[in-house]
């Protein structure tokens, strides 16, 4: 089929006319094929917003800044479209926005929910905006209030340091610098002392730690002589010392009834010991004893009856036992 030049003109006519429509939208910044929801916030200053900068709810991306366009010829407004790329995101109509300015200089639009749940925001609606002064927005009101404080901080600085010269005169500076000298003294005391291999309290660990380890290699000796103790507690335990006791008692009161019927003068003993008269017949009787001994061994032959040469002893008999230094 053989299409004429009337055909064919009308054809280019219709294309020309075409991408003349869409090059015309597209230098504009409207986007004839994308059929995202749009909607607008007029804002009079965009900092550091860029396209393509995120907008978002909660912190949740919604979409992002699609295009910017000046309200009028003066910019007393700048009106943002945001292209709304989540879908099923109901956003109430009296939500509010503001550009949030990040720390590395990147800016977003944030987007303030509202209370209203039964008006939503449709494509092509206007958003309505607040200006944020973000992190450093109020810097330069605070900046003044800093210095002045500043100020009056270092002016109380320099009275101290005013007072502390006026105190701190020869006899104190010197007063310090011994002290810091003593300082020094003390620390290098403590540091002689601390010594692992010199000082006293490190000769005082070893000989404990040489202690320890004696008891260590002795623990099975010093473990066999609780274990004796444990058994000779035990026996001693295990002894009847109630009958002993009684036994002890026993013999005690014996021992008194004797003692006081030695003390009595009824008995034989106690008799001797309390009438004079017996012990001086006992004692005579032995006096006699003696001599009747004396006498014996003086003159034998008077009471021997037989004699060899048939001779008798005609000396006298002892009155008195003899003198003695030994026993014959």
């Amino acid at each position: 089929m053989k299409i004429n030049n009337e055909t064919k003109v009308g054809i280019l006519t219709i294309a020309a006319l075409t991408v003349l429509i869409i090059g015309f939208n597209y230098l504009k910044g409207k986007d004839i094929f994308n059929r995202t929801k749009k909607i607008y916030a007029v804002f009079t200053k965009l900092g550091s917003l860029a396209r393509s900068n995120e907008v978002k709810i909660n912190g949740y991306v919604i979409g992002n800044v699609y295009s910017f366009e000046p309200t009028d010829k003066n910019l007393n407004g700048i009106k943002v479209t945001i292209s709304v790329t989540a879908e099923d995101i109901n956003i109430p109509a009296n939500s509010v926005a503001y550009i949030s300015a990040g720390l590395l200089g990147s800016s977003n639009i944030t987007i303030e929910k509202g209370s209203d749940t039964t008006h939503y925001l449709e494509d092509g609606d206007v958003l309505l905006t607040r200006e944020d002064p973000g992190l450093f927005g109020d810097l330069p009101s605070q900046a003044g209030s800093t210095l002045a404080n500043v100020r009056v901080s270092l002016d109380s600085l320099k009275v101290v340091f005013s007072n502390l010269n006026k105190v701190l005169d020869g006899n104190t500076k010197n007063n310090l610098q011994q002290a810091i000298a003593n300082l020094n003294s003390a620390t290098g005391s403590l540091s002689r002392m601390l010594d692992p291999e010199k000082s006293a309290l490190a000769a005082s660990l070893r000989n404990v730690n040489s202690i320890t380890e004696n008891l260590k290699n002795n623990n099975d000796s010093i473990t066999s002589t609780i274990s004796n103790f444990k058994e000779f507690s035990e026996k001693l335990a295990r002894l009847n010392l109630q009958q002993t006791m009684d036994t002890l008692e026993s013999a005690i009161s014996q021992l008194k009834g004797t003692i006081a019927k030695l003390s009595s003068s009824d008995g034989t003993l106690g008799a001797l010991i309390h009438d004079k008269k017996l012990y001086n017949k006992l004692n005579d009787l032995i006096l006699s004893a003696e001599i009747l001994v004396d006498d014996l061994r003086t003159h034998p032959k008077r009471y021997l009856n037989f004699s060899v040469f048939g001779k008798k002893d005609k000396g006298g008999a002892l009155t008195s036992p003899s003198k003695k230094d030994t026993i014959p």
